[in-house]
């Protein structure tokens, strides 16, 4: 009996003392935007209409908890004091970025890591200068300074860096600023797209081919040919990080293109973005089965956009979201081809639209429209495309929706049971999911700058 407790005791300090081990490899993975709203549908989507009997991945991580988003300027947050709170776990003024609302630097957990031999990769579907990413690298008073952002960026020293592009290469003027410069200067070199990425060490910037388009790699939903999207973006990551750093890294992954359709209230496509997001979470997973003792995975969002529900007004209890599976288009890509029209004085009549609506967005097929519901879309047809007298654009943060578009998006929403309260970010809690080496104290309700200390305190480093 006494030996069997020795061994016992053995056996267990042993795995505590693995445990224990700082982990080498940490991947925090946040939805932009994402809140309760967009995991809830997308798991829905993903049981009633793809089918699948496994849930999202996410949801099977064994630790889920919440996180509150507050800025030190607002109860409703934007994306900049938010990522200065996850990289820094430092409260700021909205607008300000990886600086305290006195515009003191802050230093994030990715150049502390950096600075104790962990290799760093940073991923995104936005810009790379964007207010997530630029938090876990740059310190500027106000956002918008993307050339700014990018010379830090570049002199960062971090293996790996991808998103849909560089907002700062020119100043207003439309003059070169020289920010290529600083990125060849420094040993960065720039990849536009997949081909030869796999050569390229020991520092990449992958970017998006599509050089006209620099704030986003473009929406799932659109089927964009030769499109950058997040889980080739991880998978090329890890791949680099594995390559230039295999001791042990750090890899920030942002799911950016939930956020902008959380701003348009595009319901069907923050789904599938947020989809596209757990199918990212997928591969750091499987790293993780892969590497169970020295690896942690944590994600979160900076912020809820859009006040996305289950159910609304006009399904009442129910969330019928097979109605989204006749769309094949984001409602951006809708009011692009709606404006286009009208700027081409093309003639273009009830039958066409109405032809088009059932083949990219399921009207009459797999959205039940209503007698009533069709005389709404066809005299707000009548008044933008005939009379070329419309209401006002919808003005969002990202994109202006004509009246048409917003009305095809409402009904298309309405029908499929998802609900809105605002097209800005809300206050409300977002999710934390963890699993790996000390996932369990990520089991408490907490602020969101709490995170990026209790991965530190995982990773047995101490921080500003």
């Amino acid at each position: 009996m006494k030996l069997r407790n020795i061994a016992a005791a053995a056996l267990m300090a042993a795995a505590l003392q693995t445990y224990a081990q700082a982990p080498k490899y940490i991947f925090y993975i946040i939805g932009d935007g994402m809140g309760m709203g967009h995991i809830t549908n997308a798991q829905v989507y993903n049981r009633a209409v793809m089918h699948n009997d496994r849930p999202l991945t996410m949801m099977q991580f064994p630790v889920a908890s919440f996180a509150t988003t507050h800025s030190a300027s607002s109860d409703v947050t934007d994306s900049a004091a938010a990522g200065t709170a996850l990289a820094t776990g430092h409260k700021t003024k909205n607008s300000m970025l990886g600086m305290n609302p006195d515009t003191v630097a802050v230093t994030s957990i990715a150049k502390t890591l950096f600075d104790n031999g962990y290799g760093i990769g940073l991923i995104t579907t936005v810009a790379i200068d964007d207010a997530t990413p630029g938090a876990f690298y740059a310190h500027v008073p106000n956002r918008g300074d993307y050339t700014a952002i990018g010379r830090q960026l570049a002199a960062s020293g971090y293996q790996f860096a991808a998103g849909a592009g560089l907002r700062g290469t020119t100043d207003k003027a439309g003059n070169d600023t020289g920010l290529f410069d600083d990125f060849a200067r420094n040993g960065m070199k720039i990849s536009y797209g997949m081909e030869n990425l796999d050569t390229i060490s020991p520092r990449v910037l992958l970017l998006s081919t599509d050089t006209e388009r620099p704030w986003n790699v473009g929406y799932t939903i659109d089927s964009i040919p030769g499109a950058l999207n997040l889980p080739g973006m991880t998978a090329a990551g890890i791949r680099h990080m594995q390559r230039t750093c295999p001791e042990r890294f750090f890899m920030m992954i942002e799911g950016g293109n939930i956020d902008h359709a959380g701003h348009a209230n595009d319901g069907g496509t923050a789904i599938i973005e947020t989809i596209n997001f757990d199918q990212a979470i997928d591969l750091a997973h499987e790293f993780y089965l892969a590497h169970p003792d020295e690896t942690l995975i944590v994600i979160t969002a900076d912020h809820e956009t859009g006040g996305m529900s289950t159910g609304n007004n006009t399904t009442g209890y129910s969330a019928p979201l097979e109605a989204l599976t006749g769309q094949k288009v984001s409602k951006e890509s809708f009011s692009d081809y709606c404006k286009g029209i009208l700027r081409s004085r093309m003639v273009y009549k009830w039958p066409d639209m109405k032809e088009y609506l059932a083949e990219n967005l399921g009207f009459w097929n797999t959205v039940a429209v209503t007698d009533e519901q069709e005389k709404e879309i066809e005299e707000m047809f009548d008044r933008t495309f005939e009379q070329r007298n419309s209401a006002p654009d919808e003005e969002t943060l990202y994109a202006n929706f004509n009246a048409f578009s917003s009305l095809i998006f409402r009904i298309l929403n309405d029908n499929a049971g998802v609900g809105w309260t605002s097209t800005k970010h809300t206050g409300v809690v977002v999710p934390v999911f963890a699993i790996g080496v000390g996932a369990e104290k990520f089991a408490a309700m907490r602020d969101n700058t709490a995170i990026p200390r209790t991965i530190m305190e995982i990773a047995e480093i101490d921080m500003e």
